[in-house]
């Protein structure tokens, strides 16, 4: 019996060795598949790499993605927050203007998606089985317009009562036919289709940000609710955005009823201009409300591309593109998306009057470029 008494404890004290040495093992691999997942970032560019015109240097870093913690008007697909990690690029310090986007136009002879013919027999296909046809005035080429209501909205859920299919809407005409962007070249191009975008950044040698590079890049290295800190207070010296009851009354305390012109408001810690607010913005991730979900039991990802295909539940037959950044109509009771981990959906061909982007290029980009 003392012999066994003897023998017990050394057993367990080797087991217990044992264990520990493969613990230390396993903490080692765990190291070790850390390190070949999280390669040294790009945070600087080269010295013979001249930053271009317009854009700014975004240095590469690691961040929380997501809603911030203790954010009240975060909402369930901002959620869970998840690290990421990216590496530097250019952005645009505004969003592209309609000076920047009649240049494209000039040159290549291309024409929107708001100003092309309309197709029925594309359009039932994202539609559900057995919606009638429209009458032959509305299947007309346009885009869609804001219009404030008369009187208070008490259902905030149903956008058709401010929302208006205006025939000849379109990047040239922001409001319909008798409307121009003349004098307004400074102003960002909206009624911007995801294509029109893509063919944009084509054209320019760049390409439209991730959604983890435009939430980087519009935080500015801060970890808080607003692109500027916490303070609410401060939303309309730094935004444009809906003061009043929307859609109803703007009481225009940023100075502006609708959009403005780019740089009205100061930038961020990156050197990003309306990163919050003006007109929501695309970036190439397909809009997924699985995608955060999955990414939640990574170390860290890295320079994440989106979700492979797009789903959401809401529009099932429909495929949509993640956009950042809120708008002019941002308000309080209504979409709060003045924050940069707010993100809303968007049909590939669907475009509309709070609506734009901006381009980014990287290091790599610029260098092939050079090379061709």
């Amino acid at each position: 019996m003392k012999k066994t008494l003897i023998i017990l404890p050394v057993v367990c004290s080797l087991f217990l060795i044992q264990c520990k040495d493969q613990k230390k093992e396993a903490d080692n691999r765990d190291n070790e598949k850390v390190t070949q997942t999280l390669p040294e970032l790009v945070k600087t560019y080269p010295d013979d790499i001249e930053v271009p015109e317009g854009m700014v240097w975004i240095p590469g870093g690691e961040f929380k993605q997501g809603a911030v913690e203790g954010d009240e008007m975060a909402v369930n697909h901002e959620k869970p927050a998840h690290k990421v990690a990216v590496d530097g690029f250019f952005m645009d310090e505004t969003e592209v203007t309609n000076a920047e986007f009649k240049e494209f136009v000039e040159a290549t002879g291309y024409k929107t998606v708001a100003e092309r013919d309309i197709v029925w027999e594309e359009i039932k296909k994202q539609l559900p089985p057995g919606t009638p046809k429209p009458p032959d005035s509305v299947l007309q080429p346009g885009s869609l317009i804001f219009r404030k209501t008369s009187k208070s909205v008490p259902n905030l859920y149903d956008y058709t009562q401010w929302w208006q299919w205006k025939v000849g809407a379109n990047w040239k005409h922001p409001q319909g036919p008798e409307s121009s962007i003349e004098g307004k070249e400074d102003y960002p191009v909206v009624h911007i289709a995801y294509e029109d975008a893509k063919a944009y950044c084509e054209w320019a040698g760049r390409r439209l940000p991730t959604e983890a590079e435009w939430e980087y890049a519009a935080r500015g290295g801060l970890d808080t609710k607003f692109a500027w800190g916490n303070d609410i207070s401060k939303l309309s010296e730094r935004a444009n955005t809906w003061e009043g009851e929307f859609p109803t009354v703007n009481t225009k305390a940023d100075g502006f009823e609708n959009k403005a012109p780019v740089k009205s408001y100061p930038p961020n810690e990156f050197g990003l201009y309306d990163t919050t607010g003006n007109v929501w913005e695309y970036t190439q991730d397909w809009y997924n409300t699985n995608y955060y979900n999955e990414l939640k039991s990574n170390e860290v990802t890295v320079n994440p591309q989106g979700p492979n295909k797009p789903y959401n539940p809401n529009n099932p037959q429909i495929s949509e593109k993640v956009i950042k950044g809120g708008s002019f109509l941002c308000a309080a009771s209504y979409c709060a998306s003045y924050r940069p981990s707010a993100r809303m959906a968007n049909a590939l061909d669907s475009s509309q009057e709070h609506l734009g982007f901006r381009t980014v290029v990287t290091v790599d980009m610029l260098k092939t470029r050079e090379t061709e």
